[in-house]
């Protein structure tokens, strides 16, 4: 079975790719979406007893967690302490499973893959991107963000060019939806051909 690290900086169509790699019948582990699970169960009484005060209801409150780790460095150490083992043993039973299903290649989804080491974990890396210009534009279009919280984010993020230059195939997401099936179609036809080279 081979593992396709699917990356990108925010506002670049990662999701919606990710979205068209299990349209394609691809097994796809959503680290984003398995960290919100666990921030309304599993981890919210370390997360509390870490933290007090960031949860209220059996949910972590995301904002005031997000408040108090921010801008320090030992805090965001404690809080992925405490959600990183979390997410392997998760990660462990997606496998598990693919392998079960005998699934040739599954996707792992995750924004900060190379800025965690994660390109070691998995046999070729996607990137996804599109212009600065057009990021800017569905990000700020979510209404959930003001562009100077934008401009810290891309800051903590490695640069999209770097991204493009380590990666092994390069999905843009400019032209709509059509472009990138035919670009997954593609790269799902060339990783059948490739070996194993995780470490």
């Amino acid at each position: 079975m081979l593992i396709l690290g699917l990356t990108g900086s925010i506002g670049m169509g990662k999701s919606t790719t990710a979205k068209l790699f299990a349209e394609a019948g691809v097994p796809v582990y959503d680290a984003d979406a398995r960290v919100h699970e666990l921030y309304e169960g599993e981890a919210v009484p370390a997360i509390e007893a870490a933290f007090p005060g960031t949860t209220a209801g059996g949910k972590v409150d995301r904002a005031k967690l997000s408040a108090r780790v921010v801008h320090d460095p030992s805090a965001i150490k404690r809080l992925e302490a405490i959600v990183h083992p979390m997410l392997g043993a998760s990660r462990q039973k997606f496998f598990a499973d693919a392998e079960a299903s005998h699934a040739p290649v599954v996707v792992l989804d995750i924004p900060l893959l190379f800025e965690t080491g994660g390109e070691t974990r998995v046999d070729a890396v996607v990137v996804v991107t599109t212009s600065a210009e057009l990021q800017r534009e569905r990000v700020l279009a979510r209404g959930t963000m003001d562009a100077a919280k934008l401009d810290a984010i891309v800051a903590k993020q490695l640069p999209d060019a770097e991204k493009r230059k380590r990666a092994d195939f390069v999905v843009d997401t400019s032209h709509g939806l059509d472009p990138v099936r035919a670009q997954i179609k593609h790269i799902l036809a060339e990783v059948a051909k490739m070996p194993q080279r995780r470490s």
